[in-house]
C-alpha cells in the first residue's frame, strides 16, 4: 500500500469510526506516537506539539535517517510513527505557550502525553488543570511507572528493554550458569504494547463519556502492560509450572529449525500434535520411548533427538514449504521471516499490512531509492476503508493553520509569536 492510496472503495464509503475525533498530542519517541498514528488510521485528527527548532525528541535519531523537505535531519524513531498527523511548534515552557495551549484544548477531545511524570503539571498543564477547560476531555498519560498512584519508580527513566525485563520477558529463558539473562530485542515490544494498551484506555474513556458527559484521567504505565503482556511467568510460577529460570520450552517442543534457507519455528504443544510428527519423521518409536513420556521429555530430547530428525527431513526444502507442510499436518509452524520475506509475503500485501512510504528528494518515477515501509493498520473492519494515509509532517508544518484557523490568530499576531519564538 502506498501514501495516499485507497486500498478498497467499498469499505470506504462507510467512513472511519474515529471521525471527528481531536486528539491533541504532547508526545515524543515511541509508545505514545504509536498509539495515536494507529487512531489516525481509524480517522482520528491528530495535532502534534514539538518544541520549536528542534523538535520532538524521536527527531533527533540518528542511524537510519534522511532529509525531510525542509533539509532537516529526521531519524527513524519519528518516521516510524507519525504518519497522519499535523505538526505545529509551540514552547510549553514560557508562559505564552502555555496560554495557547488552554486555548487550543477546548477544540480538543483528547490531550495525550508521555513526558516523566510531572512534566506537564509544572507548566499547569495537568489533568486537573485541563478538565477545569473541559470537563469533557479526555487525558491519556503514558509513561514508564504511572501517575496516579506513588510507584517507588516513579521517576526512573524507562525505554522498552527496562519495561520488558521488569515485567519479566527475560530472565525466564534458559542459558548458563553464569550467563546474563539474555536481552531479546522483539521490535520495541515495551512502546507498541503500551501504545495498544494506552488506545483500549481511550475507547473506553469515549464510551464513559459517551455516557456520562464526563472526561477523566487514562493512565497507562509501560511496566504494567508488560506485567500484562508477559502473563504466563508470573502464573505458570504461582502454579508451580516450571521453576524459574526457566524456559517455554518446558511445555514441549517450541524452537527454531534450520531449513535450506533459513528456520522455521514450529510449537508441539499437545500429544496428538507430537504423535503426528513422529509420523511425519518416520521415527514411531518415540511415542513408547520413556524419554519422551512427558512433554517436558520432550523439550529435554530437542537437541539430541528431534532436531536432528527434523532439519534432516527439511534439509531439501524452504522454510515456507517446510511451514506449510507441517501445517498440513496439524502441527502448528512458521517461516523465521527476515525484512525481505515481509515485503514479499502475500498475506503482508493482501493485508496492506505495509506502507510504502517515498524519501523526501526522490522522485517516485526515478525508481532508484527503495521507499520506507511503515507499518499498516492491524485492525480490519468490514466498514473500515484502508487509507489514504498521509506522509509525516514537516517540523511546524501545521502551526500557523491551525493556531489561525482554531484560534483565530492574525498573520500579525502570528508573526510576533515567531518573533519571540513562542511558535
Amino acid at each position: 500500500m502506498r501514501i495516499g492510496e485507497v486500498a478498497d472503495e467499498s469499505r470506504g464509503k462507510w467512513g472511519k469510526p474515529l471521525e471527528g475525533l481531536r486528539v491533541l498530542a504532547v508526545e515524543q519517541m515511541q509508545a505514545l506516537p504509536y498509539a495515536t498514528q494507529l487512531m489516525t488510521h481509524l480517522g482520528a485528527e491528530v495535532v502534534k506539539i514539538e518544541p520549536p527548532v528542534v523538535g520532538e525528541s524521536g527527531r533527533a535519531g540518528d542511524q537510519p535517517a534522511l532529509r525531510d523537505g525542509d533539509g532537516r535531519q529526521v531519524g527513524a524513531t519519528y518516521l516510524r510513527s507519525n504518519l497522519n498527523k499535523k505538526s505545529v511548534c509551540l514552547d510549553l515552557k514560557c508562559a505564552q505557550g502555555q496560554a495557547l495551549f488552554k486555548r487550543l484544548v477546548s477544540h480538543f477531545d483528547l490531550v495525550a502525553e508521555n513526558f516523566k511524570p510531572g512534566t506537564l503539571e509544572r507548566f499547569g498543564l495537568g489533568y486537573e488543570d485541563l478538565a477545569k477547560i473541559s470537563p469533557r476531555l479526555i487525558y491519556v498519560s503514558v509513561s514508564g511507572f504511572g501517575n496516579l498512584d506513588p510507584s517507588p519508580y516513579r521517576n526512573w527513566p524507562a525505554y522498552a528493554p527496562v519495561a520488558e525485563a521488569m515485567g519479566g520477558f527475560f530472565e525466564p529463558h534458559r542459558r548458563g550458569a553464569d550467563r546474563p539473562p539474555p536481552v531479546l530485542v522483539a521490535g520495541s515490544l515495551g512502546d507498541l504494547g503500551t501504545g495498544l494498551f494506552a488506545v483500549i484506555g481511550i475507547l473506553a474513556a469515549l464510551r464513559h463519556r459517551d455516557r456520562t458527559g464526563l472526561g477523566q484521567y487514562v493512565d497507562v504505565a509501560m511496566y504494567d502492560s508488560m506485567i500484562a503482556l508477559s502473563d504466563m511467568v508470573p502464573f505458570m510460577w504461582s502454579m508451580g509450572g516450571y521453576p524459574v529460570p526457566a524456559s517455554v520450552g518446558t511445555l514441549g517442543i517450541i524452537a527454531n529449525f534450520k531449513a535450506k534457507d533459513g528456520y522455521f519455528v514450529t510449537a508441539v504443544l499437545r500429544e496428538h500434535q507430537f504423535q503426528k510428527l513422529t509420523e511425519l519423521l518416520g521415527t514411531p518409536e518415540w511415542i513408547s520411548d520413556p524419554r519422551f513420556a512427558t512433554r517436558e521429555g520432550w523439550c529435554a530430547q530437542i537437541e539430541s533427538q528431534v532436531r536432528p530428525a527434523l532439519e534432516a527431513w527439511a534439509r531439501d526444502k524452504t522454510k515456507l514449504e517446510a511451514a506449510r507442510e507441517l501445517c498440513e499436518r496439524g502441527i502448528a509452524a512458521g517461516p523465521c521471516n527476515r525484512a525481505e520475506d515481509l515485503y514479499a509475503d502475500p498475506h503482508v500485501a493482501l493485508r496492506k499490512m505495509l506502507i510504502e512510504v517515498p524519501r523526501p528528494g526522490f522522485e517516485e518515477s526515478q525508481g532508484a531509492e527503495q521507499p520506507m515501509l511503515v507499518v499498516g493498520n492491524p485492525i480490519k473492519m468490514s466498514r473500515l476503508a484502508e487509507g489514504p494515509v498521509a506522509n509525516f509532517p514537516r517540523l511546524g508544518e501545521h502551526t500557523d493553520t491551525i493556531l489561525s484557523n482554531e484560534l483565530g490568530l492574525s498573520e500579525n499576531e502570528l508573526a510576533e509569536l515567531h518573533r519571540e519564538g513562542v511558535i
